[in-house]
């Protein structure tokens, strides 16, 4: 036999199916093993449930900002007005908008008005946003102009107002309803300065999925806002898309040169970079708190494996005897440990993809049991708990799992083909 066994062979695989089924009384798998098998498979779902939760909420809160927010937004520097005051507005907001969206990359350039004020509707008040933007500009943004997950009429916009699902359960609106924006920069009297007060009807109700969002916006059709706001033709900002969001800062140049010397830009990586970048952290340190868990449950392979060995220290003898080489016995007690791992990783793998893939109705059934308190937008921003499944998550997990599996297995099962066969059958 020496010589002759190829490296696994039939004749070893047949040896190691036979400790692995074997009766515990028979000396076969432990109670370890099954533990190994157990742990492998929990601790392989819950790298893959967190990937994908990770993936998931990135892609959805990157979403929320690309799909309703500006990519880039181009503004002026303050210039010194004849009355003292720092003007920032721009006022050839047309032309600039026109030279911005020549750049190569811009898909969408649209002048805009902002203004912080209150809301009110009988006796209910909130604080909004209003973003002044004309209707064509509007109807380009996803989360906003979404059908789905509206209510009321785009096509009216010019007709009255549009706010945030938020804003509307706030203030108990609906759409028809009329409701007042009430701005403290009014119009200044002898008597000191007189609020500006003025109603729309409520013509469409949006939700871009993002409670920030949905809780604080409000717009008002342009020519509207530059009346309310006194910003008679000029715009405060202008509102630039592109077609490859990751890429932004490439542009970042090129708009500044397009839209002049006094131009300033900012882009939605720079707002929200402090809190992707907070993510990645949050991320990598959960990978690896996860790793180490996958370590921990691979790491009882070899408690199993050991009490395997010892269990059966005869049958090692006998086959050295006959002639087994060391090679051989390392080889069928790898396979009994390396089947473990495989098959943790594998039942593993398959429940984190049905968690990712069947998450809703899981969150769902979660937050019934805890009264639906199990998710708070107003701290997370997004409505619901997103999973993504990623292949390159999955390969990663099922790598790490498989390679920690197959590493732990080898020590033990050295120590198996060292057995001194002499040893082993002194007591036999």
């Amino acid at each position: 036999m020496a010589g002759r066994t190829a490296p696994f062979s039939r004749f070893e695989w047949m040896i190691a199916w036979r400790y692995l089924r074997a009766r515990k009384a028979e000396g076969g798998v432990s109670t370890m093993t099954w533990i190994s098998l157990i742990g492998i498979t929990l601790a392989v779902f819950a790298l893959i449930a967190t990937l994908a939760v990770r993936a998931g909420f990135r892609s959805e809160f990157v979403g929320t900002i690309l799909g309703a927010n500006a990519h880039v937004t181009v503004y002026q520097s303050g210039e010194i007005s004849e009355t003292g005051v720092i003007d920032r507005t721009i006022k050839d907001f047309d032309a600039m908008a026109a030279k911005l969206r020549e750049v190569p990359g811009v898909t969408r350039a649209a002048p805009l008005v902002k203004g912080q004020v209150m809301g009110n509707l009988r006796s209910r008040n909130a604080g909004v946003e209003v973003f002044g933007m004309r209707a064509e500009d509007l109807a380009e943004l996803p989360r906003i102009a979404d059908p789905t997950t509206s209510d009321g009429d785009i096509g009216r916009y010019n007709e009255g107002i549009a706010i945030g699902s938020g804003v509307a359960r706030e203030l108990g609106a609906r759409v028809g309803d009329r409701i007042k924006l009430i701005s403290p920069n009014g119009v200044k009297t002898a008597f000191g300065t007189s609020p500006r007060i003025s109603s729309y009807e409520v013509v469409y109700i949006f939700s871009a999925g993002r409670y920030d969002i949905d809780r604080t916006r409000v717009y008002l059709p342009f020519t509207e806002a530059q009346l309310f706001f006194d910003r008679d033709g000029v715009a405060d900002e202008i509102e630039v898309m592109v077609a490859e969001p990751e890429k932004v800062e490439a542009l970042a140049v090129p708009l500044m040169m397009a839209a002049g010397d006094r131009a300033l830009v900012w882009t939605w990586k720079q707002a929200s970079g402090g809190f992707l970048n907070a993510l990645e952290v949050e991320d990598n340190v959960m990978f690896v708190i996860l790793s180490i868990l996958v370590l921990i449950a691979t790491m009882n392979i070899v408690s199993g494996l050991i009490m395997l060995v010892k269990n059966k220290g005869r049958d090692i003898g006998i086959l050295r005897t006959m002639g087994l080489t060391e090679g051989s016995v390392l080889r069928v007690f790898f396979i009994c440990g390396a089947f473990t791992g495989v098959l943790g990783t594998v039942f593993g793998v398959a429940l984190g993809c049905l968690f990712a893939l069947y998450i809703d109705p899981i969150f769902s059934f979660v937050n019934v049991l805890l009264g639906g308190e199990a998710w708070d937008p107003s701290i997370r921003g997004i409505y619901r708990l997103p999973a993504k499944l990623e292949f390159g998550d999955v390969m990663s997990a099922m790598s790490l799992s498989l390679g920690l599996a197959f590493v732990v297995t080898i020590f033990p099962a050295r120590r198996a083909a060292r057995m001194n066969p002499v040893e082993a059958l002194r007591y036999e």
